[in-house]
């Protein structure tokens, strides 16, 4: 985006009182122009090409083709930001999938529509800077890929070191699939994990079932009070604060209500931060994509307290924003592609075992 110019945004929904919500609400922003709307996805396609948008936002389910079936088709041969914005539905995660930047989260009648128009703006806003990663094709996920998948999914073995190390994963804009694409590659007995990752109340209790389906290790939404052990990983609950705990010679989770920290609620520097002042095992902190600097300050202290850190590099990242300013402070051990961090995380795992 040139410096000053305003994004150009196109909104798609069938719904007329969504549109009107969406088109009224924006137009008041000073860095954004509605330069048009598509009441369904035929007539987006044809107006995408008179209008040259740089950001569209689109709903998840509309009449005829659905807006994931759309970006499956569109975005690999035009690579165009999309944000959706999606009612409480577990098809969202299919369509960053298949190449949605982010989403938000379609307002209830009794919801504040203010703060969903200022969450939707600051999402476009982020997204016209993103890079638009399509969808694997499926020959590419059947190829090496998946190989070099199922070699790094190999258990790790009996290890008795390896019971008391604990994993932090920190991500934003772009982290849904990019941490699944992590956590695919490891195997069902990986250390305990804390995953932190950016998302509206509601849909990490269904990203967290999504990430249990497709991994080999159990994933769920954490709870005050769970226990970490190898072969489990927590996501934080959004709107919550969630930190590592120590009790004796176990670790277990605190997710609470409290103030935003670095801006987000909940926090990878609040969780980065607890496990630098609490964790005396071994530990690892990885930092993904994401605007902003939510993270990096937390993962130096990680490393200042012995922690090996990994940060995702600049060519994998949808926005790379964390893992610039964790690698720009001097928090990041090694940057890897996601693609390549679990294998990095593998080898460095080994040298503890």
């Amino acid at each position: 985006m040139v410096p000053g110019k305003k994004i150009r945004v196109l909104v798609v929904d069938d719904s007329s009182l969504a549109r009107s919500m969406i088109i009224n609400g924006l137009s008041t922003h000073p860095r954004i122009e509605i330069v048009g709307y598509a009441i369904n996805t035929l007539d987006a396609r044809n107006k995408l090409s008179q209008l040259t948008p740089d950001v569209v936002t689109m709903d998840v389910e509309m009449p005829g083709q659905s807006g994931i079936d759309f970006l499956k088709e569109y975005i690999p041969t035009h690579p165009i930001p999309v944000i959706l914005v999606s009612s409480l539905n577990l098809r969202v995660f299919d369509a960053l999938g298949a190449g949605a930047v982010d989403f938000v989260r379609k307002p209830e009648p009794k919801d504040n529509k203010d703060a969903f128009i200022t969450g939707l703006a600051q999402k476009i806003i982020i997204a016209s800077m993103a890079k638009v990663r399509p969808a694997r094709s499926a020959p590419a996920a059947a190829g090496a890929n998946a190989l070099a998948a199922a070699s790094a999914a190999a258990s790790l073995g009996v290890s008795p070191a390896l019971d008391n190390v604990i994993i932090g994963l920190g991500a934003s804009t772009g982290g849904t699939e990019a941490t699944l694409e992590v956590m695919k590659r490891l195997p069902a007995d990986i250390p305990a994990m804390v995953i932190v990752q950016h998302m509206p109340p509601g849909f990490t209790k269904m990203y967290a079932d999504r990430l249990n389906r497709l991994c080999k290790m159990e994933v769920r939404e954490a709870q005050s009070g769970d226990e970490l052990h190898r072969g489990l990983a927590l996501v934080a609950p959004a709107d919550l604060q969630c930190r590592v705990v120590r009790i004796g010679n176990r670790y277990t989770v605190s997710c609470m209500p409290g103030e935003k920290v670095s801006g987000h609620r909940p926090s990878v520097d609040a969780m980065f931060q607890s496990m630098s002042e609490t964790v005396r095992c071994k530990m690892v902190g990885i930092i993904m994509t994401g605007m902003g600097q939510d993270g990096a300050a937390g993962l130096l202290a990680m490393r200042k307290s012995g922690a090996y850190t990994i940060g995702q590099d600049k060519e994998s990242s949808v926005v790379y924003g964390m893992p610039m300013v964790a690698q720009n402070i001097g928090a990041v051990c090694t940057q890897a592609s996601c693609e390549n961090i679990a294998s990095v995380l593998l080898r460095h795992l080994k040298t503890l075992g």
